[in-house]
Order: structure tokens, then C-alpha cells, then sequence
């Protein structure tokens, strides 16, 4: 195969230097893979071809054929003789054909660039000090490389609408945009809601919405992340940090299983915005807008920032005292989450075979998928907990075996994470029946009967790995420290599988994972620092007869279970 793809590559030329490429492949994309770049402003790698910016202007030339006998013309040192455009083009909708010649850098092309820059910065106003977008403007970028450093234009420049709202979380400056169209294409190809366009010609061209609509759905957000200038703005983050003063956190959403990559930007401690990362295996460059909302359950109200024992504060290290005791007797049980980390899943294992447990359980979230980025399955890390071995089937949504159990009296302890079992079916009486442990991030009416709370992190606030619906495992990175009060759920749980042990076990991340690999043969081979950026995708096939609920995704087609005769 990979002797067949290397057959059908095609060899074009990049100001001077040969470079092999698939056919057809975008010269934006090929200058790319020399290291180089052409400015563009209306190109996105994930969208259509519009170009209407013509910033990525190149000289573009062709070997030359004999009219009359169509054989090839050469020069007199025997090489194709390159027959030059008379005019520039655009590499963004130029595809490589064998023997191409472009340049990006000639007196010609530099020119025409320098020509379209002046163009786009005659109405565009002088506030990059005050812009959003300052900082990571494209504009900015290469009106500093392409740009005259004055201007020529004496008449009054056009005022168009400033501070439009365009939908509930983005907002237009439209004085700003240079009508590159790429927010009206994501609108039309990726979230299938064609409610943006153009309005008025000329210079007096605006960007609004279809009348009686607005953006409104939940990819909204997306426009801004594309926006190669300060025009499209998200009203969350408008005006509340300079993004050089940004720290960046590779990271993963936590909303359903799709797992889409994310950058998580934070300062002092505090997170200020979650943005796309690349990956053209999960989800692109895209991202839903509710995932980008859930850095606000770090300040919410009803965040634990201490443990408590009997509803008395106490030190996390007294908390993990009185839970191991309490989980030393007997009719243990476990509610794991698909909420937590691999390392947290496969930790829960073994407390579970130390205290025998009576059973494991998971708590199902199922929620409408809309074919894109949001999955049926809310919770990110079931697979995870599959691929430990916490669990062997896929949960339910209710916790009534759990239930019985604790009516029956075989179970008299609970050890919980993550989960509110009051909201899983159990009730607040037979919660009063058993010794309950719960290791959370928010109260809840679990924490208030609990007899010990441990105070937790949020994703955000540790580092791990989760499996997405795809069996890929996908590691992220601790953005901000928690509250002083809480503690690690890894090493929380370390230490209590320590003290049920009365061994010494692994608490960091990196660590636990020698355990992982030795112990799991799908993670056989792998380490925290050794998983892709982009996830490492592990074999499923031993689950494949489970029916899992998630349909149709970007870049994820179901598995097809063969109905029982």
C-alpha cells in the first residue's frame, strides 16, 4: 500500500525545489509541507474553496507543449521549459498537476499581495490596540509583512454596525471584516444552519443574518475561532484578556464521548476560555459551544473546597483515614463514573478486588446526538472503564441492582466518585442504611449524607486519559491548580487502595500507568508520556458485541452488531 501511494505522487516545483505530492493537492497545503507559508485569509483546510481574498497570490507556470506537435518544450540544457501565467494566481484554488512551477516570493507575486493587503486595510479601522483579536490576527500578522506602513487613502473611511448581536454568544464588529466568508461556509458545510450572508455590494458589503434568525446553534463559537480578524467576537470572552498573557493546556471535552481535542487558556489560575485543537480523526478543528462553557463549573457555587468527616471539615489526609477504615469491613460496594480518568478507573479495580466488593457499578448518561460533535453517550470515559476492567458490561442509567443490594442488606458501604446516587435512583433513606464515601467536585444530596466527602479536582485541574467512542485513548493536561482544600482523585484513591493494602501504590499519573501496561494487555506497550497529542487508537474487538449507543458522528462511523437469531 504504501509502495502504491508512493507510485502516485507527483513531483511540482516550490520556488525552486522539488517536492513530491498526492495529486490534486491544494498549493496553500504544499508550500505547507516545505515549511513555508502562503498568506490567505478566506482559506480554511476544512472548508470549500471561496477565493475571495486573493491573498495567496503566487506566479504559477506550466511545462510548455508544442503546438504543433504537442511534444514538450525544452530548454537548451534539456529541462521542461516553464511556460509562466501572464498574471498571478491564487495557490488556494490551484491544484497540483505534474510539472507545475509556482513562486510565492518573486518581485511579481509580493507585489500583488502588497496590492490586496493596501485593499483590505482601506475601511479597516485603527483599533489593533483595543482589538480582541490582537495578538493572534492574521490582518495584523501580514499586513506587517505585506503592508505598506502608510496609507494613501485621504477619504473618510465607511462606518458599518459595531457591537451587533449576531446570536446569544457572538457579537460583530463589522467595521472589522474583510469579507473572507469563511463563518457563512462553516455555517452552510459543518453545522448545516445557513443563517449567515452578506448584504449590500462594494465597500458598503456587511456580514448579518437571514432576517427573523440568528447564530444560534451550538457551533456558534466556531466563527470566531475561524475568523482571520476581530469582526466576529465571543461575547464570553470580549474584552477580558490579552491572549499573549495566556497560558495554553492541551486538553480534552468532557461532554460525551467524542472526545474532541481542545486548548484550555488559562492565567494565574484561572481559566478564561477552551477553545478547538486540531485533529482531523475526531474532530477537525471544531468544537460544540457547550464544551466550551464547562470551565464555569470550577467557580460554580456549589464547588467542595474541603473534606469533611460526619460533616465536620477536616484535612484530606484525616478524610482518607476514615474512609479506608470504613471500607476495611464488610458489603463493600463501588459507583465508578465514566466521568473518571483511566488511571482513576483502573485504581477503583483494584479497591474493588481489595475489599471484595459486592458489586461495580457505572452510571449511564444518554442525551440526543446531533451528528456532529455530540454524542447519545455523555459520559467521556465509558470505554475506559471497560478497557480497565472496572466493569464488563455497559451501565444503566438507574442504580436499582445497587438498590436492592442496599435494601437486602448485602450492601452497608458505598465508595462513590464522581456520581450524585441520589440522581442514579437511589433515595436519601437508603443512603442513610450504608457507611457512604463520596469523592466529588460539587455538593450535592449524595455529599450531604455522605459520611465522608473528599473534595475532587475537575478535568481542569489534573491531568489523565480518557477513551473516547472511537476506543481512542486521549491523554490531557492540568490547566490550573484546585481549591486548597481538595486533593488529586488519582491520589486520593491511591491512597486509599494503600491503606487497604498496607502496601505502597503509584499516585501520579505516570506512574500508574507502569501498572496499566503491565496489567492490561489492550494498553500493553503504552505510557502516559508515550499517547499521542492526536490519541492512540487501541483495539476494541473484544468489545465489539456490546451495543453501544452512539450513532453516527464527523469521524465516526458505529459498529455494526449482528442481531441474535
Amino acid at each position: 500500500m504504501a509502495e502504491e501511494k508512493k507510485d502516485n505522487l507527483i513531483t511540482v516545483n516550490i520556488d525552486g525545489q522539488d517536492l513530491q505530492v498526492p495529486p490534486g493537492t491544494n498549493m496553500v497545503e504544499a508550500v505547507k509541507m516545505l515549511g513555508k507559508e502562503v498568506p490567505h485569509y478566506c482559506y480554511h483546510p476544512k472548508l470549500s474553496i471561496a477565493g475571495n481574498c486573493r491573498m495567496c497570490l503566487v506566479e504559477m507556470g506550466m511545462p510548455g507543449r508544442d503546438r504543433a506537435t504537442g511534444e514538450p518544450m525544452l530548454n537548451e540544457d534539456g529541462t521542461p521549459k516553464i511556460m509562466w501565467m501572464p498574471g498571478p494566481a491564487i495557490a488556494c484554488g490551484t491544484k497540483a498537476a505534474p510539472g507545475m512551477h509556482i513562486k510565492t516570493s518573486s518581485p511579481k507575486a509580493v507585489e500583488s499581495r502588497e496590492s490586496v493587503t493596501e485593499f483590505l486595510l482601506v475601511n479597516h479601522p485603527l483599533d489593533c490596540p483595543i482589538c480582541d483579536q490582537a495578538g493572534e490576527c492574521k490582518l495584523q500578522e501580514f499586513s506587517a509583512s505585506h503592508g505598506r506602513g502608510y496609507s494613501r487613502f485621504v477619504e473618510e473611511k465607511n462606518v458599518k454596525p459595531k457591537r451587533t448581536r449576531l446570536g446569544p454568544r457572538v457579537t460583530l464588529d463589522d467595521e472589522r471584516c474583510i469579507l473572507c466568508s469563511r463563518c457563512i461556509r462553516f455555517s452552510q458545510e459543518v453545522a448545516k444552519d445557513d443563517v449567515l450572508g452578506f448584504t449590500d455590494r462594494g465597500s458598503y458589503s456587511t456580514l448579518t443574518c437571514f432576517p427573523g434568525k440568528e447564530l444560534a446553534n451550538n457551533y456558534s463559537l466556531n466563527t470566531v475561532d475561524i475568523c482571520p480578524v476581530g469582526a466576529l467576537t465571543s461575547t464570553d470572552f470580549r474584552f477580558k484578556m490579552r491572549v499573549w498573557f495566556l497560558k495554553e493546556s492541551k486538553s480534552v471535552d468532557f461532554e460525551s464521548s467524542v472526545g474532541c481535542n481542545t486548548v484550555v487558556s488559562s492565567r494565574e489560575g484561572k481559566v478564561y476560555r477552551v477553545t478547538p485543537r486540531r485533529n482531523d480523526e475526531v474532530n477537525d478543528t471544531w468544537m460544540p459551544d457547550s464544551g466550551r462553557e464547562l470551565y464555569k463549573q470550577i467557580e460554580a457555587d456549589n464547588r467542595l473546597s474541603f473534606s469533611s468527616v460526619n460533616g465536620s471539615q477536616t484535612s484530606a489526609v484525616e478524610a482518607l483515614k476514615a474512609a479506608a477504615e470504613l471500607l476495611k469491613g464488610e458489603g463493600v460496594a463501588i459507583v465508578g463514573s465514566g466521568r473518571n480518568t483511566v488511571e482513576e478507573q483502573f485504581v477503583l479495580k483494584q479497591i474493588a478486588e481489595q475489599t471484595n466488593a459486592k458489586g461495580v457499578y457505572l452510571v449511564a448518561r444518554y442525551g440526543d446526538d446531533d451528528g456532529i460533535l455530540i454524542s447519545k453517550d455523555r459520559n467521556p470515559n465509558v470505554r475506559g472503564a471497560l478497557a480497565t476492567g472496572l466493569i464488563s458490561d455497559l451501565p444503566a442509567e438507574q442504580l436499582s441492582v445497587l438498590a436492592s443490594q442496599i435494601d437486602s442488606g448485602e450492601v452497608n458501604t458505598i465508595l462513590a466518585t464522581k456520581e450524585d446516587l441520589v440522581a442514579a435512583g437511589l433515595t436519601a433513606e437508603q443512603l442513610k442504611k450504608v457507611k457512604l464515601v463520596v469523592i466529588d467536585t460539587h455538593a450535592s444530596e449524595t455529599t450531604e449524607n455522605a459520611d465522608v466527602v473528599i473534595a475532587g479536582l475537575t478535568q481542569f485541574e489534573k491531568s489523565g486519559s480518557v477513551i473516547n467512542q472511537q476506543f481512542r485513548i486521549q491523554k490531557f493536561h492540568k490547566a490550573v491548580p484546585g481549591p486548597v482544600g481538595s486533593i488529586d482523585d488519582l491520589a486520593a484513591l491511591a491512597a486509599i487502595q494503600a491503606s487497604l493494602s498496607d502496601e505502597t501504590y503509584p499516585s501520579v499519573v505516570g506512574t500508574v500507568w507502569e501498572k496499566i501496561a503491565a496489567e492490561s494487555s489492550i494498553f500493553e506497550g503504552l505510557s502516559f508520556k508515550g499517547i499521542a497529542d492526536t490519541g492512540n487508537l487501541l483495539d476494541g474487538s473484544a468489545f465489539a458485541g456490546l451495543a453501544f449507543a452512539e450513532g453516527k458522528s464527523l469521524h465516526f462511523e458505529p459498529a455494526v452488531a449482528e442481531v441474535a437469531k
